[in-house]
């Protein structure tokens, strides 16, 4: 779980158009997903069938080393990242019992099954199990050895890290971030070094959604308008929370000598429903585009056009997860494979394609219709209108000159015609009207003449 710096510095306010996701292409071409399974699940077979053949997800990363998942992928070509299980890392400080969980967990299944690396834990400086943390890099090490006795020179070996790593600077700079000191020098920079020799990445889990700034939601989810960063040292604006977290990393790696070790996200993503106002499904579907856009190549401010290797969390809501609301919804797809959003991972079109969100069918009942909250300002409204008329899923063309919604001619009327046509779209769920605080359910109809809602 990343930890949010306490405030940066606002310097500058700029503003993004939605129309950048008109640049992604129509079909994303490669993405991993986290594949938890606390929740009534297909089995395993039918998971990987349908990644295979219905979606342009290229890898998975479980939390264990489940042998039903491992057979399951078999001969796919898809890859799998495995998790050894937290407590089983001080066992494995010894080299003979790497060995044997090497022999029992890897071996049998690869190359049938492509595992690509072995996650030795997760996040296991945020435990504070002195034990775990103490024996960790033994552990990384003597499983490495146990593949390479074994003749595997394909599997790598990493580890989680949440972003608690990272002690932020005051005033928010990217460029000043570093490995708190309880663990820079004795932990993770032995670990790096780890990395740098066996060519392995340094894995992290950015969560931009664990700990942002309420006040300025629009800056974690990459929507606008937002308070936009400068960075006092380098003069780099940051648009959104994400990039500063990974610039942050970046920048405590190399003040250790080590901005070179590959990085991969092992996990991040945005909850579609929360006990509070910033979930919703348009707010997960806008995280995780640019989430993929990202990935794909676009980069940071300080490591630009640079192709992070992510993991988007998660593959499937989990019904079974305790603790609030959201640990249930952070899917992109539910048990029976329908998408709750869809951010252009569906192939063949199915869903729509090139991040279209995959909508339920409208309810039949009425008296309900959502509009633009009073308190919203232009600027919010017309961030609602681009999102909503990027996706493809909603006609805008009432709301363009000569349209039967055009007249009259104010971007709170046009915001409202086209969120309350998204609103239907889905099913008359409340959470769809949330547009980040600005859209409002009401009972009356505000349709106008020739403008029906």
């Amino acid at each position: 779980m990343a930890k949010a710096p306490p405030s940066f510095s606002l310097n500058l306010l700029l503003l993004i158009s939605a129309a950048v996701f008109l640049t992604l292409p129509a079909v994303i071409s490669a993405i991993g997903v986290n594949y938890g399974t606390l929740g009534n699940l297909p089995p395993p077979s039918q998971v990987a069938n349908f990644i295979k053949t219905q979606t342009t997800i290229d890898s998975v990363k479980i939390f264990d080393v489940n042998p039903d998942i491992l057979r399951a992928f078999a001969g796919t070509g898809i890859s799998v990242v495995v998790t050894v299980p937290n407590g089983d890392i001080p066992a494995l400080a010894n080299g003979r019992q790497a060995r044997r969980w090497v022999s029992a967990n890897i071996l049998p299944f690869h190359p049938q099954t492509k595992i690509k690396y072995i996650s030795v834990g997760n996040e296991i400086l945020l435990t504070g199990d002195n034990n775990m943390i103490s024996n960790l890099l033994p552990a990384m090490r003597n499983i490495n050895s146990a593949l390479v006795r074994a003749g595997v020179k394909d599997v790598k070996v990493t580890t989680a890290h949440s972003l608690n790593i990272i002690a932020y600077d005051l005033k928010g700079a990217p460029s000043s971030g570093r490995f708190r000191p309880v663990w820079d020098k004795n932990i993770l920079a032995p670990i790096l070094a780890y990395h740098r020799k066996t060519k392995s990445p340094f894995m992290i889990n950015p969560y931009p959604y664990f700990g942002f700034d309420p006040k300025n939601v629009n800056f974690a989810i990459f929507r606008t308008p937002y308070k936009a960063v400068r960075d006092p040292y380098t003069r780099k604006v940051y648009t959104n929370m994400y990039d500063a977290l990974m610039d942050s990393t970046y920048s405590a790696m190399k003040a250790l000598g080590y901005g070179d070790v590959n990085i991969v996200v092992g996990e991040t993503g945005w909850p579609s429903a929360c006990d509070a106002p910033w979930c919703s499904l348009e707010n997960a579907a806008w995280f995780n585009l640019n989430i993929i856009k990202r990935s794909q190549g676009q980069g940071t401010p300080l490591m630009p056009n640079r192709r992070f290797e992510t993991y988007i969390f998660g593959l499937f809501n989990e019904e079974n997860k305790p603790g609030p609301t959201a640990e249930r919804n952070w899917g992109l797809f539910r048990p029976d494979f329908t998408p709750v959003y869809n951010v252009g991972l569906l192939r063949n079109g199915q869903g729509g394609g090139g991040g279209r969100p995959a909508l339920p069918a409208p309810s039949t009942g009425g008296g309900k219709w959502c509009v633009a909250k009073s308190g919203a300002t232009d600027a919010q409204l017309q961030g609602n209108i681009d999102w909503v008329c990027s996706q493809g899923g909603v006609d805008c063309k009432p709301i363009q000159t000569g349209g039967s919604c055009f007249n009259p001619s104010s971007v709170r009327t046009h915001a409202s015609f086209v969120m309350n046509a998204y609103f239907q779209k889905n099913g008359r769920n409340d959470g769809s009207c949330n547009f980040s605080g600005t859209g409002v359910v009401v009972g009356n109809n505000p349709s106008n003449g020739a403008c029906r809602y």
